[in-house]
């Protein structure tokens, strides 16, 4: 196998979402998990985030924590 697709091959492999904390500004709301600019934006089910009931929230999927920055 070449480099090239060896290193294609691993990056899917990548664990998806690794971030685990992600501060977010109301322009993103309706926020939902996983978001569009997330590397595997289909690693779990879509899941509306209610941040802006207390400012923070943590994604029930994947345990990401989303802080609300105004």
């Amino acid at each position: 196998m070449s480099e090239k697709i060896t290193q294609s091959v691993s990056n899917a492999l990548d664990t998806p979402n690794s971030q685990t904390e992600y501060s977010v500004s109301p322009s993103d709301l309706p926020l939902h998990c996983p978001t569009p600019t997330m590397s595997k934006w289909n690693s779990h089910p879509k899941v509306f985030i209610p941040v802006e009931d207390t400012g923070e929230a943590i994604c029930p999927y994947c345990g990401a924590v989303y802080t609300l920055v105004k």
